[in-house]
């Protein structure tokens, strides 16, 4: 009894967990939740797990980025080239801080994909998994296939 009083609340989103769940697969932890309803109708829901949908959504982004996104993006670049004062760029005008820090951006990968590469796209990765879970727990429903 003391334990019960004594232990920390547990919650699940806003709502007070009433169980533990052990995932026996990766797949399990996507659990079906009964609500009851008028006349004894049932309504089930699916809960999305956090820490799948943040894995996916970085996943799919990283691979976007690397397979799909990537010579469009660095022909962007190209076209756009250094950035300049009075047709001079700034690395021959005098600012010698303005030469490129040319290790950060070496990598093993063959195309070229780089640490800042990883950092952006899997930052989208997660802007999109945590837009994914705020609007399934508050009961958006964007119905775009009914």
């Amino acid at each position: 009894m003391a334990s019960v009083l004594f232990s920390a609340p547990t919650f699940h989103g806003l709502h007070p967990a009433t169980r533990t769940r052990v995932p026996s697969f990766p797949f399990s932890s996507i659990s079906l939740k009964k609500q009851q309803r008028q006349r004894g109708s049932m309504i089930v829901k699916a809960e999305l797990n956090p820490s799948i949908v943040i894995s996916l959504s970085t996943g799919l982004s990283l691979f976007l980025g690397r397979f799909v996104f990537f010579n469009f993006q660095r022909e962007n670049v190209a076209k756009q080239g250094l950035p300049e004062q009075n047709g001079v760029s700034h690395f021959e005008a005098g600012d010698v801080r303005a030469k490129e820090y040319v290790s950060l951006l070496k990598s093993n990968d063959p195309v070229g994909f780089n640490i800042v590469d990883v950092l952006a796209w899997g930052s989208i990765g997660h802007i999109v998994a945590y837009y994914i879970l705020a609007t399934s727990s508050n009961g958006y429903d964007p119905s775009f296939f009914g």
